[in-house]
């Protein structure tokens, strides 16, 4: 059995901590719930570095004011392929204030920012 991975920026976890996070594994990432809503993805993986850091589940009409808190902020272009923006959009864990801005964004979910959080689709029972 393999050994769990190692969640990302622990840091981040602990400032929500408050907020009672649920951490899931999600396409080789952790997904960070709070209450229902999925609020972000922690990536640090060898492959794919352009893509590594603390993606916010957001939508497309919040990017704007979003990228005034947020001005490195980049769509997940690897979701899309690199072919155009994505929901998704991701701090990089090389911008020179990750640190910061993970803080900041975290301060936003604990206030219950609706630019940042997405309720999951219902999954289909199997038949």
């Amino acid at each position: 059995m393999a050994a769990p991975r190692k969640i990302p920026f622990p840091f981040i976890l602990d400032h929500l901590h408050a907020v009672k996070p649920v951490i899931k594994l999600m396409f080789g990432c952790h997904a960070v719930y709070v209450r229902d809503k999925i609020v972000c993805i922690l990536r640090d993986s060898a492959d794919h570095t352009d893509a590594n850091g603390m993606w916010i589940a957001t939508k497309k009409e919040h990017h704007e004011s979003l990228r005034n808190d947020f001005p490195s902020m980049t769509s997940v272009f690897i979701l899309s392929n690199g072919k155009g923006e994505t929901g998704w959009q991701m701090i990089h864990v090389d911008d020179d204030q990750f640190e910061h801005f993970a803080l900041h964004a975290c301060d936003l979910i604990m206030k219950g920012d609706i630019r940042i959080g997405n309720i999951p689709k219902k999954k289909k029972a199997k038949k």
